[in-house]
Order: structure tokens, then C-alpha cells, then sequence
């Protein structure tokens, strides 16, 4: 005689099995890769706070993985690149040039979305800005032209005649961000002495070498523009310029650049576009559009420098 209760049960079990792997591929975490350059609380939070405004909170719907190479140190992004391929993360977001091409060696096939790259094009991540082709789109702060603009403003500002520039000795993006400084010193009369760095561990002493050197100010490339770039410039009393805004709040005399936030914030849009299926090659790179001067008042005051009027009023904030 046939059971008809456990028959019955029996069958519950076989229709109820099938939805379970359903269900958990469902429930699926995605997981964000974060290569970063410059590491700043800041650029953790803006990033954090940019996805969270999506719907996507870290530890909840989403999981994060954040990898650090310090300034001066892009010898090791191959291999942060590659742990972050290894733990099959969904996307990779790359901070700055550097970290975006040792992403794309690192893979094909997961998603890339750079965050303040310099000159995309040109360092071969994408084919163009409006079809990028690949596995690469993301956001260009266009710090090459920057640079060019950071002479003028120490120019304007000195009346320089000698200007340091100190470069990474591993960035990709360093000949681009030469290039256009040695074009605006040569239309404005500027003599530029490159200082190449391979490391944070020697920013002390470059710093020390231009004060002693007695040059007028120095320009710092945006990867090596860590908070310990603007102590060490304002500890050998040296007048120092870089691009991202955090460079002056930490005590350098002046940044002019993107509004790094925005970027940023494209970048989360994005990653959540992506992680909802667009591809990035049908995804076009966005470049900046607004930019804003930051003149630090009290390290101008520290270096016996007076900062005109004229130049105060456009400044977008000052610190005093």
C-alpha cells in the first residue's frame, strides 16, 4: 500500500528544491574593486557616499575592496591589480592613469571605470571619449592642460622666473603632464627643472634640495600629491602647486584642478549602470567641466607671500 502523506511530502520536496539556487543567485553580493593612488579618507567616503545615494551600502547590497598604492610607489599596481582579478570582483574602479592601465593589463573581461584619468586616449585605455571601445570608460580630469595652467598661476602670482616640477619616475601619465608644463614655460619666459621621484620616501629631501636651491616654486605631479607632498613643502618653506584641492587644504599654497567630487560621483554612476548591465564600451568617457582655484591664505602668510586681491576674488575658496 502506497503512503499517500509521505508521497505527498515527498513531492513538496521535489518542487521546493529546484527555487533554491535560484533564489541564492538572486541574493548575490556585488563586489566593487577600488585601485587607489592617492589614498585619502575623503576619496573612500566621497566613493562610499556616491553609491550609497544609488542604493548601494557597503557591508549590505554591496561589497568593497579597496587597494592602496602609495604615492610615488605605481611599481606595485600590476599586482594589487591582479588580487583584485583573483577575488572576481564585478567591476574595478582605477584612481588616476597609473592604476587604470595596470587594471586593463590585468583584464579583459571585468569592467574598468576610471576615476580622474589624465589623458585617456593617449595612454591607451580607450579607442575615443565617445566610444571607448573594451572594457574601459570611466571619467578624465584633463590634468595635462592643467599643469600648463598651474605655470601661469605661480607666474601671475611670484613673478617666477625658476620653477621645480616634481614627477613620478613610474607614471605612465608623466611624460603628457611634462609635456604641457614645458609649453607653458616656454611662452612665459619659465625656466623648469624636473625632479623625477621614485618614491614618497624621497619627498623630504627633494623638497629640501629646491629650498636650498633657492627655486622660486614647485609644481607637483597630482600622483604624487599626498598629504606628506604639502607638509614637507611647507616645512622647507618652499611655495608648492599641485592639482587636486585636498593638496591645498593640507597645507600647500595653491591647487587648481577638477572638482575631484564630480568625477567621482560619475564614476559611481557608472558602476551602477554597469553592475545593471550596460557595457562600458557603450559607455562614453566623461571629461571635466568645472574647475576651481583654492589659495591657501595662511601658508601664503607663513611664506611671507602677498597674495593680490585680484587673484583672491577668483579663487573659488580660500583658506584662511
Amino acid at each position: 500500500m502506497i503512503d499517500r502523506r509521505r508521497l505527498v511530502a515527498g513531492a513538496s520536496t521535489i518542487l521546493v528544491a529546484p527555487f533554491i539556487p535560484v533564489a541564492a543567485q538572486q541574493a548575490k553580493v556585488p563586489r566593487i574593486g577600488v585601485l587607489l593612488i592617492v589614498d585619502l579618507e575623503r576619496t573612500r567616503a566621497q566613493l562610499r557616499e556616491e553609491l550609497r545615494q544609488l542604493g548601494y551600502v557597503e557591508g549590505q547590497n554591496v561589497l568593497i575592496e579597496f587597494r592602496l598604492v602609495p604615492a610615488g610607489q605605481a611599481e606595485r599596481l600590476p599586482d594589487l591589480a591582479m588580487e583584485l582579478v583573483g577575488l572576481k570582483v564585478d567591476v574595478i574602479v582605477a584612481q588616476f592613469t597609473a592604476a587604470a592601465q595596470a587594471a586593463k593589463a590585468a583584464t579583459t573581461t571585468i569592467p574598468i571605470v576610471m576615476a580622474a584619468v589624465g589623458d585617456p586616449v593617449e595612454a591607451g585605455l580607450v579607442v575615443s571619449l565617445a566610444r571607448p571601445g573594451g572594457n574601459v570608460t570611466g571619467s578624465a580630469a584633463l590634468a595635462g592642460e592643467l599643469a600648463g595652467k598651474s605655470v601661469q598661476l605661480i607666474k601671475e602670482l611670484l613673478s617666477a622666473r625658476r620653477i621645480a616640477v616634481m614627477a613620478s619616475s613610474t607614471n605612465p601619465f608623466t611624460k603628457p603632464f611634462l609635456d604641457q608644463i614645458q609649453l607653458a614655460a616656454g611662452l612665459l619666459d619659465v625656466d623648469i627643472q624636473q625632479i623625477m621621484i621614485g618614491s614618497a620616501e624621497e619627498l623630504d629631501a627633494a623638497f629640501a634640495q629646491v629650498s636650498k636651491n633657492r627655486i622660486d616654486a614647485v609644481i607637483v605631479q597630482p600622483s604624487l600629491a599626498a598629504r606628506g607632498a604639502a607638509e614637507f613643502a611647507l616645512k622647507h618653506h618652499v611655495p608648492a602647486l599641485s592639482v587636486p584641492r585636498w593638496f591645498a587644504e593640507q597645507g600647500g599654497l595653491m591647487s587648481y584642478g577638477p572638482i575631484f567630487a564630480d568625477l567621482y560621483r560619475q564614476s559611481a554612476i557608472y558602476v551602477d549602470r554597469i553592475l545593471k548591465g550596460a557595457k562600458p564600451a557603450e559607455l562614453p568617457v566623461v571629461q571635466a567641466t568645472k574647475f576651481e582655484l583654492v589659495i591657501n591664505l595662511k601658508t601664503a602668510k607663513a611664506l611671507g607671500i602677498t597674495v593680490p586681491q585680484s587673484m583672491l576674488r577668483r579663487a573659488d575658496k580660500v583658506i584662511e
